[in-house]
């Protein structure tokens, strides 16, 4: 076979679409802070996440948080927020889903597989129509005792993060 090139096999683009507000409110719910450095790190090591789009709501006194999570890597994907009262304090309410699902199909012809991070069952059609399409890799999960049941038939694809506490909380 003198003289033939070896073909390089091509490499796989992989992309993660995260909600945060998802993964940070149930990462708090049990009883830890998630380091976003290293979830980035853990995401392209693991599943060789090349663009990982981090979809937020947008505050502005967040500007010093939003540039470190750019140095980190995530491209950072705002929905407007609303101020409202709560209880005791002035909370921002900023669903990031329509967000999330439109940027996961704007993208869809630049990657061969998609890694979605939630449990949030809004997602269930994204995800079905994904698997459909062979472009689905892995949904993350980030509380394995609470996430939606419409996910039980993806149980192959799902990983939780739970599990990854020891790499993946912030440390002081």
């Amino acid at each position: 076979m003198a003289g033939k090139t070896p073909r390089k096999k091509r490499v796989e683009k992989i992309y993660a679409f995260i909600d945060s507000q998802n993964l940070n409110v149930s990462v708090k719910n049990q009883g830890w802070k998630l380091d976003f450095s290293r979830f980035r790190v853990y995401l392209r090591d693991k599943y060789s996440v090349g663009k990982c789009y981090l979809f937020v709501g947008y505050v502005p006194k967040y500007q010093n948080l939003y540039k470190k999570l750019r140095k980190d890597g995530y491209l950072l994907v705002f929905k407007p927020t609303l101020k409202v009262k709560d209880k005791r304090e002035n909370t921002y309410k900023g669903n990031v889903d329509a967000e999330l699902v439109l940027h996961t199909m704007i993208e869809f012809p630049n990657y061969d597989k998609a890694v979605i991070v939630s449990g949030d069952g809004d997602f269930h059609c994204l995800v079905e129509y994904l698997r459909r399409k062979d472009k689905l890799m892995k949904i993350v999960i980030p509380d394995i005792h609470s996430y939606s049941s419409l996910y039980r038939n993806f149980w192959n694809y799902l990983a939780f993060v739970n599990y990854l506490r020891e790499k993946l909380e912030e440390r002081k």
